[in-house]
């Protein structure tokens, strides 16, 4: 692999990857009337490449910001 192409393969990732923990760290913050819930959400948010997305389409809403 030359260097190009692994600059091109980090550029596409680095995303992805600060994606997911942002989601992750956000689901953390909230409140989602249960224990079990925020920990479902928080591993839905936790799975690389689609759980960000899945996170934001349906669980970003339910949750109240812990104040």
């Amino acid at each position: 692999m030359d260097m190009n192409t692994a600059l091109i393969f980090v550029g596409m990732c680095v995303p992805f990857i600060a994606l997911t923990i942002w989601a992750t760290v956000n689901a953390a913050g909230k409140d989602f009337g249960s224990m079990g819930r925020k920990a479902l959400w928080m591993g839905i948010a936790a799975i690389p490449f689609v759980g960000f997305i899945a996170y934001l389409i349906f669980g970003f809403r339910k949750g109240r910001k812990v104040e």
